[in-house]
């Protein structure tokens, strides 16, 4: 079976390919990436408008956001996620607070091992353009979704509407513009009517596409920056690569970049996402 690592490194910008742990830490990923998860999944789940009722798979649970959220918001139904990391699944199933109506297994998009039309509904947070093969996973979410049941994802605007690491892309390339071939933006499915093209080449019907933006709320210019060095995604594996002069130069930017005059004040940060929604059409 893939491992979370390999069906990343497969999608991640061909220079950061070789850095090897780019989600690699549960622990580092939820204060890097996951408290973002956690604001994303609420008004991903309320955009789907499915019913309190039902079965439903979460495609890339990574550390739970997703999982959880619909537990606590659809009280009477049955979440499964799957994920290629057992690290991941580890850390969800041991943060589990449903344990009775979320359950987390091993699993690839690509070759989902669930029989046809198990599943009421089937979601994905910013995972999509992660999977090296997203047209064959659909395939095989559409084929374990009854017809008539929701399919929705998630996926980060890396091009501009995700400040966070559109700040920090700006701030590297101002300095090195040869690394612009790292920069996120050049992502699959990151752009205003990729996955709605991928939805309808699918065959799912009704397809609607839309942005969600939330904000973040950070305690200071520390809380935003710190978890860059935790070595997590295409972001953290760049700021690996520095050393202490360039790294600290590289804060410096982006500092100024926010208009950030202190190091102690807090700092908010919107993140825009473009989510989709299709029905799986009857079979018959």
């Amino acid at each position: 079976m893939l491992t979370r690592r390999t069906l990343l490194a497969a999608m991640i910008p061909p220079a950061l390919q070789a850095q090897p742990n780019l989600f690699g830490d549960a622990e580092a990923y939820q204060q890097f990436m996951g408290r973002w998860s956690r604001l994303l999944a609420p008004p991903l789940l309320d955009f789907t408008g499915i019913p309190d009722a039902g079965k439903v798979l979460d495609v890339g649970s990574g550390t739970g956001a997703l999982a959880f959220t619909i537990a606590e918001k659809k009280p009477h139904s049955q979440v499964v996620g799957i994920d290629p990391s057992k690290e991941y699944v580890a850390y969800a199933s041991a943060k589990n607070p449903f344990p009775k109506r979320a359950t987390f297994e091993v699993g690839d998009a690509q070759q989902l091992h669930f029989s046809n039309a198990l599943f009421d509904h089937s979601l994905s947070l910013l995972v999509f353009n992660f999977i090296p093969d997203s047209a064959k996973a659909l395939r095989e979410v559409i084929r374990v979704t009854k017809p008539g049941g929701i399919i929705s994802a998630a996926v980060w605007d890396y091009g501009g509407g995700m400040r966070m690491l559109r700040v920090f892309w700006d701030a590297v390339i101002a300095h090195a513009p040869a690394a612009d071939k790292r920069d996120e933006r050049h992502m699959p499915l990151c752009h205003q009517g990729e996955l709605s093209a991928l939805w309808e080449h699918a065959g799912l019907g009704n397809v609607k596409e839309q942005p969600l933006d939330i904000t973040l709320h950070f305690k200071s210019f520390a809380d935003f920056w710190d978890p860059f060095l935790l070595g997590q995604g295409p972001a953290g594996a760049y700021v690996k690569t520095l050393d202490k002069n360039n790294r600290e130069s590289l804060r410096t930017e982006i500092k100024q970049k926010l208009s950030a005059t202190s190091e102690s004040a807090p700092l908010s940060m919107t993140a825009r996402a473009w989510v989709v929604q299709g029905t799986v059409p009857d079979r018959r």
